[in-house]
């Protein structure tokens, strides 16, 4: 069948068809060039006279080396690469192996495995990528179940988190708690349901970064108002005795402010009476005592205006409250609080508005003045809930309680189900528990071999190229992708749209399976992604059946077509039945 080599332009070499028949079943087959190097290439093209095929690496010592460093002389002889170079470049056909995870089978190779070294394809970001109806999530169900229904190397250690947008993974999963060794958990953002655990974060973990994305801000400019407020809430976690001279400084310099902002009498009197009939001590407060030579006053009472439009006392409201300003009281790093409830970070917004002085302005109080705002609509609302954490917890006590199931058992697999919340929150809590894991991981002893898998269903919602950058200064994703992995922590990007994407994230994956693709910019990013894919094998995904992926990467020795098992259980994803639910009585 294959005659000599008749041309050799870059990494396509051109050989006689000297059967003159064109034979389809060769079509992704590979074959050896033998001679001074045995170069590997793909069959992509196949005509009466020509065999036409793309270099995909070489045999050294019989080993499969990925790359083209050398290539086929003109007198280099083809042939058909035998069963033990078939495995090589297959990988691993024995399913329950320490060094490999079982994908599927091979579309070419019939009876051949297709598998990925498992610390090269777990240890780096993957990507899992398919259109609507190419089998992605029955793909993903899969992958782990073959995973964890092994009788022999069981990932008894493993910690993998999915974050589940549409709640479909539980079916596909929960049977793993059959096992004698593995345990799978939910965690569900439905508060009606008393099977599951109610997702739960306790407020005080919250730093600046997660209640701006909690809050919506969409400037970097309404970041001190959110760090003054993390340091005033100690303000309202502590015994009034303790706090009460801060308390005091801070009421004292608003209140200055307004008495001399130049504003109106009446608009004076009226802003002093709105502040302190919130924040008040018991040293100010409207009833407290001015007192002169001959009578008493309150403090109210010195704020009245009089027939001409003015606050007669005011020199005398001036002295009182100037006796409560020490400017060399501040809050310091160790005046954190233990612990602290959403009503008392509320409390400290409002203080962080006063002390900032923006009572002087309209515009920049209306701008701050709306995060408190959001921060009240979550305290009143259902999401409330999330935050509902009375006990006082470490974080690396509340990450291993993450991994524990109610009868103490470990949890290996983790599932984050997202279903009840809306897109926007969905966002955030995702984006917090991926940065909570991260900074674990950072702060951890290397030696404690920390890993975590972070696995985003619908990752397109969530890794974009969004305002984070700008308001914060960097997207937790794309920091994950560019420094998790020294750390243990990786990314599974999971979506049918991976041009819409964060180009940064998807550009540190390390592996990806694809399934069926149509839309052109998706179709040109794959295309891109690898330099041993072929454009033969690019146009080949806009026809694949469900759950046929085309699987390349590190963890791959050579882009590969593999037919996904069946998933069992499968996950609640399938689509509507319409015959069912349009015609029955």
């Amino acid at each position: 069948m294959f005659g000599n080599i008749i041309s050799i332009d870059g990494n396509i070499v051109v050989i006689e068809n000297t059967l003159k028949k064109v034979e389809s079943a060769y079509l992704g087959v590979h074959i050896v060039f033998e001679g001074k190097y045995n170069i590997v290439a793909e069959i992509v093209h196949i005509d009466l006279t020509e065999i036409k095929c793309i270099l995909v690496g070489e045999f050294i010592s019989g080993k499969f080396r990925s790359g083209i460093v050398h290539k086929p002389t003109s007198d280099s002889k083809a042939r058909m690469v035998n069963k033990d170079e078939v495995i090589n470049l297959l990988g691993e056909q024995e399913i329950d192996t320490k060094d490999n995870l079982y994908v599927g089978k091979s579309v070419v190779y019939e009876g051949y495995n297709v598998s990925a070294n498992i610390d090269d394809f777990f240890s780096n970001h993957f990507a899992i990528l398919g259109n609507t109806g190419s089998g992605k999530s029955c793909t993903v169900a899969r992958i782990f179940q073959n995973l964890f229904y092994r009788s022999k190397y069981i990932p008894v250690n493993s910690r993998i988190v999915l974050f589940d947008v549409y709640g479909e993974y539980h079916s596909a999963f929960e049977k793993i708690n059959n096992t004698s060794t593995c345990r799978y958990k939910t965690l569900t953002t439905d508060v009606n349901v008393s099977t599951s655990e109610i997702v739960k974060i306790p407020p005080y973990f919250l730093e600046v970064d997660d209640i701006a994305l909690l809050l919506n801000v969409d400037s970097a400019s309404q970041l001190p108002i959110i760090e003054k407020a993390l340091k005033y809430v100690y303000l309202f976690t502590e015994d009034e005795e303790k706090v009460i001279a801060y308390k005091n400084n801070i009421i004292a310099k608003a209140l200055l402010d307004i008495l001399t902002s130049g504003k109106e009498s009446t608009q004076i009197r009226d802003q002093i009476i709105a502040v302190l009939s919130t924040f008040y001590t018991k040293d100010i407060n409207l009833d407290s005592q001015i007192v002169q030579p001959g009578y008493i006053r309150t403090l109210r009472q010195c704020l009245n205006v009089d027939q001409t439009g003015k606050i007669n006392t005011i020199q005398l409201v001036t002295e009182f409250i100037e006796t409560f300003v020490n400017d060399g009281l501040q809050l310091n790093n160790d005046m954190k609080p233990k612990k602290y409830q959403l009503k008392d970070l509320y409390n400290a917004f409002e203080f962080a508005l006063i002390s900032e002085g923006v009572l002087k302005s309209d515009k920049v109080y209306d701008v701050n003045n709306i995060l408190k705002v959001r921060l009240e609509t979550i305290m009143n609302g259902d999401y409330a809930k999330y935050f509902d954490y009375e006990e006082y917890i470490s974080k690396e006590e509340y990450i291993k309680k993450l991994f524990i199931n109610e009868n103490l058992n470990k949890v290996q697999l983790l599932n984050f189900n997202l279903n009840y919340v809306d897109e926007r929150f969905a966002k955030t809590l995702t984006k917090i528990f991926s940065k909570l894991f991260l900074n674990y991981a950072i702060g951890l002893n290397k030696k404690e071999n920390f890993s975590i898998q972070i696995i985003l269903e619908e990752a397109h919602r969530y890794v974009q190229n969004d305002n984070d950058i700008n308001t914060l200064g960097y997207n937790i994703f794309d920091r994950i992708t560019k420094e998790g992995r020294k750390y243990g922590v990786v990314l599974g990007l999971i979506t049918q749209r991976p041009s819409e994407l964060s180009n940064t994230a998807l550009s540190q994956c390390s592996n990806y399976v694809v399934l069926r693709m149509f839309h052109p910019d998706d179709l040109d990013i794959i295309k891109n992604l690898a330099h041993n894919i072929s454009s033969n094998d690019v146009e080949k995904l806009k026809s694949l059946g469900p759950g046929i992926a085309l699987c390349f990467g590190n963890a791959f020795h050579i882009p590969v077509f593999a037919k996904i098992d069946e998933p069992n259980p499968y996950p609640n994803s399938s689509n509507a039945h319409i015959k069912d639910s349009w015609f029955s009585n």
